[in-house]
């Protein structure tokens, strides 16, 4: 999306593609009216860093387009992903003066940022601020819970189909649809990427990806774009059932 593109939305919030489940969800015509007053829109390109784990964050945020991922580095040098940030995502905490991990675009991204101060007195004044936040932060916390069965036990071929999953999921609820039958859209992660992700070799995600393909889980054109002939299959292979998944 670009600048010309933000703009345009900045003017037009109820046409906003994440209207319906970012941190503004629940708000009336007044309150979207106050955040109009304190919010502006950032992008960045593929690679860049949104901010440092430490740094000093002014603001918090929503994706409105793009994926960008969470990352921990340790003492020796070595990173972690441990999140990923899709579009109507939160970025940031109110309360917290400093960014607990290193926010990296690992698309081009596209976010709508509200000056931290006045929001947190925003969430004061008007509950429906505070009340979808703590809703999505509770579904974090189920979504974290989740991952770590999936990263602790689940088998190579059980992970690339629950991440999959995932971004369908996202993916359906951003376009007001269920999640099933036939599902076509574009994966926005890299294979290397989703090895970072996952804790597996590049090679492993390549050769579990051409599994899914060769069994119909899956069907590809390129390397991005998908499509799922059979959502409840793609469940299966990731052992979930219909209300499983990591994201609500």
């Amino acid at each position: 999306m670009s600048l010309q593109d933000a703009h345009n939305i900045s003017l037009q919030c109820g046409a906003c593609p994440i209207r319906h489940r970012a941190v503004c969800a629940r708000c009336e015509t007044d309150e979207l009216a106050l955040l109009e007053e304190i919010k502006y829109y950032r992008s960045f390109e593929a690679g860049q860093t949104v901010t440092w784990a430490g740094d000093k964050m002014d603001f918090v945020a929503s994706v409105v387009s793009g994926i960008a991922t969470l990352t921990q580095t340790m003492e020796d040098g070595r990173t972690q992903m441990v999140g990923l940030l899709l579009p109507s995502d939160f970025v940031g905490r109110p309360g917290r003066e400093t960014a607990a991990y290193n926010v990296i675009a690992t698309t081009d991204l596209l976010m709508c940022c509200f000056r931290k101060r006045p929001f947190e007195e925003m969430m004061v004044r008007t509950p429906h601020v505070a009340q979808r936040l703590l809703e999505m932060t509770l579904d974090e916390l189920d979504a974290a819970r989740e991952w770590m069965l999936l990263l602790g036990r689940k088998t190579a071929r059980e992970k690339i189909a629950s991440l999959v999953a995932i971004i369908a999921r996202r993916d359906a609820s951003l376009k007001l649809r269920s999640p099933q039958g036939r599902m076509v859209f574009d994966l926005p992660l890299t294979r290397e990427a989703m090895a970072d992700y996952l804790g597996l070799t590049l090679e492993t995600v390549s050769r579990q990806i051409s599994a899914l393909k060769r069994d119909g889980v899956i069907e590809l054109q390129g390397k991005r774009h998908v499509t799922i002939p059979d959502f409840d299959l793609l469940l299966t292979e990731a052992g979930d059932d219909n209300d499983g998944g990591y994201l609500i």
